[in-house]
Order: C-alpha cells, then sequence, then structure tokens
C-alpha cells in the first residue's frame, strides 16, 4: 500500500500526463480543423488544388517532427530523465502553437509545424513511462487508461474551440485590441493551456526505477543499439509498431479523408472534416476508457487488443462496403463506432512501454508511437497508388485496411502477454 503522501504525488502526476496528452492530441488534430480556415487567409490568391496540396504538405511535416521528435525525446527520457522531457516537451509545443497564430507565410508555417511535431512527440511516451513505473504493477493500467481516455478529449475540444472562435476572439479583443480569426484562436488557447499546465509541475516526481539504475548501466540508457542492433528488441519494437497502425489507418485515411473521399463515396451531402474528427476522437475516448478497464478484469493486453481489432476489421468492411445513402447523423456515428474500435491506444502504448527495460523504455514508449502516427503517410500513400489502378475508393481502403490490420493481429500474437510485470530491470547489450 501506498502513504497518503505518495498516493498524492502519483494522483498529481496522473493528472499532468493526462492534460499533457490532452493538450497534445489538441494540437495533433488542431491543423486538420482548421487547415483550411488558415490557408485561406495566409494563401488567399492561391486556387484550391495548391491549398490542398499545400495542407498536404505541411501536415507531412508536422509528422516529419514527431518521428525526429520521438527519437529525440525517448532518448533524452532515459538519459536525462521523464519528467524533464514531459515539461520540455509541453513547453516546446506550447510555444510552437502560439508562434503558429502569427505566421504570414507557408514557410513559416512548415518550421512552426515541424517544431509542434517535435515538442509533441514527447508528452505521451515519457507520462506513460513514468506512470507505468511509479503505480503497482497491477493497477498502472487503470493509470494509463486515465491518460489517453481523457487525453483523447482534446480532439472534441479543438473542434469546439475553433467553431466557437469568435466569442473568444472578442474578449481576446477586448483585452489587446486586436482582432484574431478563429483559426489564431485556437492556436492560442492550444499555447495558453500547455503553458498553464507546466504551473502545475510542483509536486510531480521522477521515476524511481529511473533513479536507481546503478551508475555502471549510465552508458547504457537510451543506448538505441540496444533496440536497432539487438534482434530480439528490434523484432519486439517492430511488432509494437505494427500493432498500432490500424489506430492511424482509421483516423488518417478513413476520418480525416471523410469530406473529400468517404463522403461521396456513401452519397452523405455536407460532411464536415472537423466534426467526423470530433466524433471519432469521443469514440477513441470511449473505447480507451472501456479497453482500460477490459484488460484489468481480463488481466490480460494481448486479449483485448485483439478483440478491438476484430472490431475494427467489421466496421471497415460495413463502412465501406454496406453503408450506402445513408444521411449524416449517421455517417457521423458510424465516425464514433470507428474511433471506439481503435480506443485500444492506451493499452498499445503500455504494451510498447512494457515490453522493454527501464533503460530504453522511454525510448521505445515516445519512439514506437510517432512511428505510428508517422504511418498514416505510408497508409496513404498505398491508398493513393491502389485508386490509381481505377479501383474504387471503397475496395482500395478495405484493401489498404486488411493489409494492417491482418499483419496487427499478426503482431500482437508474438509479443509476451506483460500485465502484471514487474518493469524494474535494465536490457544488456
Amino acid at each position: 500500500m501506498y502513504s497518503g503522501k505518495k498516493n498524492f504525488q502519483i494522483a498529481l502526476l496522473l493528472t499532468v500526463a493526462a492534460l499533457g496528452y490532452f493538450v497534445d492530441i489538441y494540437d495533433l488534430v488542431l491543423f486538420g480543423v482548421v487547415k483550411a480556415e488558415s490557408l485561406n487567409q495566409i494563401m488567399s490568391t492561391a486556387t484550391d488544388a495548391d491549398k490542398a496540396a499545400t495542407g498536404k504538405f505541411l501536415f507531412n511535416m508536422q509528422m516529419l517532427g514527431m518521428l525526429l521528435g520521438g527519437l529525440l525525446w525517448g532518448v533524452l527520457g532515459d538519459k536525462k530523465g521523464r519528467l524533464k522531457v514531459l515539461f520540455g516537451s509541453i513547453l516546446l509545443y506550447s510555444t510552437a502553437n502560439i508562434a503558429n497564430a502569427f505566421v504570414t507565410d507557408v514557410p513559416t508555417y512548415a518550421v512552426v509545424r515541424i517544431i509542434a511535431g517535435i515538442g509533441l512527440a514527447g508528452e505521451l511516451g515519457a507520462g506513460i513511462t513514468l506512470v507505468s513505473e511509479m503505480m503497482s504493477k497491477e493497477k498502472r493500467g487503470y493509470g494509463t487508461m486515465v491518460i489517453v481516455t481523457f487525453g483523447a478529449l482534446g480532439g472534441v475540444v479543438a473542434y469546439a474551440v475553433n467553431s466557437n472562435g469568435q466569442g473568444i476572439a472578442k474578449a481576446f479583443e477586448n483585452l489587446t485590441g486586436v482582432l484574431y480569426a478563429n483559426w489564431q484562436i485556437a492556436y492560442i488557447v492550444g499555447g495558453v493551456m500547455g503553458l498553464l499546465l507546466l504551473l502545475m509541475r510542483v509536486g510531480t516526481i521522477e521515476s524511481n526505477f529511473f533513479k536507481n539504475q546503478k551508475e555502471e548501466h549510465k552508458g547504457q540508457r537510451g543506448n538505441l543499439k540496444l533496440i536497432f542492433g539487438h534482434k530480439q528488441n528490434r523484432i519486439k519494437y517492430i511488432h509494437c509498431i505494427i500493432i498500432g497502425i490500424p489506430v492511424w489507418y482509421v483516423i488518417g485515411l478513413l476520418i480525416m479523408n471523410s469530406k473529400d473521399n468517404f463522403g461521396p463515396l456513401l452519397g452523405v451531402q455536407g460532411v464536415d472534416n472537423g466534426q467526423a474528427v470530433m466524433f471519432a476522437y469521443i469514440g477513441l475516448s470511449v473505447g480507451d476508457l472501456l479497453s482500460g478497464l477490459l484488460s484489468q478484469l481480463m488481466k490480460s493486453r494481448k486479449k483485448v487488443v485483439m478483440l478491438y481489432l476484430f472490431f475494427t476489421f467489421l466496421l471497415s468492411v460495413y463502412f465501406l462496403l454496406f453503408l450506402k445513402n445513408t444521411d449524416l447523423s449517421t455517417y457521423y456515428f458510424m465516425c464514433f463506432l470507428l474511433g471506439a474500435g481503435t480506443g485500444y491506444w492506451a493499452i498499445f502504448v503500455t504494451i510498447a512501454a512494457e515490453q522493454f527495460g527501464t533503460n530504453i523504455r522511454s525510448t521505445a514508449a515516445n519512439t514506437i508511437p510517432n512511428f505510428v502516427r508517422g504511418s498514416v503517410n505510408l497508409i496513404t500513400l498505398l491508398f493513393g497508388i491502389i485508386v490509381s489502378y481505377n479501383i474504387s475508393d471503397g475496395w482500395a481502403a478495405l484493401f489498404v485496411g486488411v493489409l494492417f490490420i491482418g499483419l496487427a493481429l499478426f503482431s500482437i500474437t508474438r509479443l509476451k502477454d506483460t500485465f502484471g510485470q514487474d518493469l524494474d530491470y535494465i536490457e544488456i547489450a
């Protein structure tokens, strides 16, 4: 049993990590929500095709930043400590958010999205690693469940803030005398939320597992050779990445292309990408809550992931092949269900953290989710190649989904179930 002080410290850590991930998801989703409005202002004379191409370019820049940041923060988390990474990443993406509100050209926009991506890459892995190492091995699943369930709601708030930006802009105008556009307000709010979160750092503590590593093992902290140069760890690492890809197949392909591809495919008029994302993230939050509870009740991570993968497969088949000429409300409800079906993200990141020793756990927990996020480029590229052969969007998307869901099912069978496993060990070269 923990003392009252220790329970308070864990509760505070959970709160900070959950709020940090909330702001993380807010910013991750925000670009998709405000992309059109911001580019309409910055590229006022450009064609719609140029704006669309620029939007894809900027998103790729953000994902590039996340891939770079995953490696940077992961290694720093193992070398310098989880807590420093948690707050350093929040500070970086918060200041980048505020800077994003004042960009006036595409090159600057791209640079800021790279910086924001680097910042966004560190928060989740650091938070999950800290909570996994600070809570008891029987209860840590509840901790990661709280972080991801609450954090997913950041996507909902991103849409709500942008939709109600005029009211917030009026308040800003009264304070500053300057009237900002909705998309600028949305970025400013995200940045301010992150900076306010840093004020809560008082009382948070570093992981005992990290602090108690022996001095002779110091050189092994964050050593990438322990992952990429070690066959068994390298195979585990790849399997962990593959397990998470179906989440971004649903979010990055099916949901975020609702307006341009899948709404028209299903004969639905007036689909709004922002609302589709909002309903998907509500579903994701509900799914993460249920998957976390199921994992604790079943005392298994693997069984829950398998259940969710089968559910995602069935939903994807129904959505792409059988949901024809439906109405807008039904379409959004399907977005909610698809989000719920991929709500094993909490279990996925927990598995990633639990597969590796203390000296490379932060590296794994930071890089794996960001490689999964980066997989959206591979997913959309494959989808585009298949469509170029005059195959319909529905069948092309289904082929991509079957491929990656099938690979994920195979990968989850190749990993050991880590529920209740002691994490106080190190990897040796």
